[in-house]
């Protein structure tokens, strides 16, 4: 039998994302830094894969403000009582009409009581592709 995608405690994408919106949306850099493990590896739209904290804040410090996720579904998977992940449909926007749909995929590690992002990874999804 498969755990409850929706129950948090097997599912800690949910609580994550969560997290990860509410910095994104707010375009608060430190905030969202926090999020990740001190030596998180990070692919966003850039064609360079970074790591670290301090390249997750920068590149969240360059992202336009006012640009907003819309989640959709979200998937996650546990790997005993350390590592979770999942996939989540995002939609990045503003308020112009621009929008970017994405692929999120997460690699999760849990720090003491919460969860921090390991790996992060999107891919844009192309319409003719």
């Amino acid at each position: 039998m498969s755990a409850d995608p929706t129950d948090v405690a097997n599912n800690p994408m949910r609580e994550v994302v969560s997290r990860w919106k509410a910095a994104f949306d707010g375009h608060r850099p430190d905030e969202m830094a926090a999020l990740f493990t001190p030596d998180a590896l990070f692919q966003g739209f850039g064609p360079e894969t970074t790591a670290g904290r301090e390249q997750v804040r920068a590149y969240y410090e360059a992202v336009a403000e006012g640009r907003w996720a819309d989640v959709g579904e979200i998937r996650g998977y546990r790997i005993g009582d350390e590592v979770a992940g999942g996939f989540a449909d995002i939609v990045f926007r503003d308020a112009a009409g621009w929008a970017a749909p994405v692929h999120l995929s997460l690699v999760l590690q849990r720090e003491g009581d919460g969860w921090l992002i390991r790996a992060y990874h999107v891919s844009r999804i192309l319409a003719d592709h």
